[in-house]
């Protein structure tokens, strides 16, 4: 598992970080998304430096690509280098991410595995997330 030395890193030394699910940026992009409303409610918890993990990053990118155009995809990825530490899928994250997945008997997406897998990797416990499936892991405290 790798995060990038992004922009936001520098700035956010010291805050307590939290994982950002892909749920939630379609819902900040798109004005019509079922969750708009509540995401710019909870937009101001967003710091500069809160982990993103690629697949979440790249599932995102693509919904708003597909909804809205490559220019609005374009400016969510401008705010993915701004303000998130992108967290990069390697072997060992999908393995992980895997034995989750088994462990859910595929209740929990792959991608949403390699996220908790992160966090736990990273001590971190929460995430900002509009997936109820997240509830299905415990220790997990899931903002929404």
């Amino acid at each position: 598992m790798v995060a990038t030395p992004s922009r936001a890193r520098e700035r956010s030394r010291g805050c307590n970080l939290v994982f950002v699910d892909s749920s939630f940026w379609v819902a900040i992009a798109d004005k019509k998304d079922q969750w708009h409303s509540r995401a710019v409610e909870l937009k101001s918890r967003i710091t500069p430096g809160i982990h993103v993990l690629d697949l979440a990053a790249s599932e995102a990118l693509t919904i708003i690509g597909s909804r809205k155009g490559g220019k609005p995809a374009q400016a969510l990825y401008q705010v993915f280098q701004d303000t998130c530490s992108i967290v990069y899928l390697d072997a060992m994250l999908l393995d992980s991410a895997m034995e989750r997945h088994l462990r859910h008997d595929g209740r929990l997406s792959v991608p949403d595995c390699a996220m908790v897998e992160a966090m736990v990797h990273l001590d971190d416990r929460t995430v900002l997330s509009f997936d109820s499936d997240f509830d299905l892991v415990r220790g997990l405290e899931r903002v929404h």
